[in-house]
Formats: C-alpha cells, structure tokens, sequence
C-alpha cells in the first residue's frame, strides 16, 4: 500500500510577541486601542472603555514628564499589553508608585504579564522606586498569583470597592516593598 503524503497547517494564532519596549508616540494609538479592548470585557479594569484618545495621550505623556515607567508589549507593530509604574507626586511618598497594567485576551497565559512585571519592576526600582503598589478586583486569581510571585503581598481590602453592571466587587490593595 503506498504512503499518501498529508500536509498539516496549524490553525493560525496570534503572532509572537517580539519585543516589550518603553513606550513611545508611536505606541499611543496602540496602547488606547488595547486599554480599550481590556476595558470593555468589564473584569479586570476600574474603567468600562478607554477615555477619549486625545486625554490617553495626555496621561502617558504627563506621566512619562512626572517620571513613570511605562512599556509595552508588540506583536509586529501592534500593541498588544502594557505594563506602567507611575510615581506618587507628594514629596513624602516619592518613592513610592502606582503599577498599573494590562495583557488583551488572546496573549494570555503566554509568561507576557510576568515579562512586562520585571522590566518594568527593575526600571523603577533604578530610579529609586522601593514601594510599588496595585489594587486588583478580588476575584482576578491570574492577577493576584502573578503578583505574589514577584513578592506582592496583600495590605488590605477594599469591599465593594468597583460597581459593575450592578454587582459589587471588592479590590485587594497589594505592595511590594524594596
């Protein structure tokens, strides 16, 4: 019996991320358009929808001038997770930061998040940053594990801290401290 050759495609996925680099313009419209995405599956985010592209501009850039740490994650050119670290203004809590971040669905469970953590952790701890902190929803165990693994630990909770779609979620308040 003679061997009939079959071709095997894999089904195409999303293209590998290629780089996590500081944010640029350049990214700006790719960083609203993933906040955007992430926003509106109203599970992970305090807001429902990326404010106006315009004011999203003006945040990282102000930011970035106040001395943030912000990069993003690229699949080719596209955006496709950020991770930021945005210093407190007050003279006392200068060192301390605000960590902020987020990965779109379908990058995932992929080791993106944990990537975007340490860059961004080992920036801001370089600039003198020695307490980052993070509040995420109760019920984001992804999140929260992910967290812990880069030393996080929970100070507290925030009980019916986010009202979504009429049910209640609390928030755990989580640092990290150097």
């Amino acid at each position: 019996m003679a061997s009939v050759g079959l071709s095997f495609t894999p089904a195409p996925g999303p293209p590998p991320v290629t780089r996590i680099v500081p944010i640029g313009k350049e990214h700006l419209a790719g960083f609203h358009s993933a906040l955007d995405r992430i926003a509106r599956e109203r599970a992970y985010l305090a807001q429902l929808e990326a404010p106006a592209l315009a004011k999203t501009r003006r945040f990282v850039l102000d930011s970035l001038r106040n001395g943030a740490v912000h990069v993003v994650a690229l699949a080719g050119r596209e955006v496709v997770g950020w991770c930021d670290l945005r210093p407190k203004s007050a003279v006392t809590q200068r060192h301390s930061a605000v960590l902020g971040m987020g990965v779109v669905a379908e990058y995932r469970g992929q080791g993106l998040g944990s990537r975007m953590l340490a860059a961004t952790l080992e920036s801001g701890e370089a600039r003198g940053i020695r307490r980052s902190e993070l509040v995420v929803r109760a019920d984001n165990a992804p999140a929260i594990a992910l967290y812990r693994r880069f030393g996080f630990q929970v100070e507290g909770t925030c009980e019916r801290y986010l009202t979504v779609d009429g049910i209640d979620h609390d928030v755990l308040l989580m640092a990290r401290l150097r």
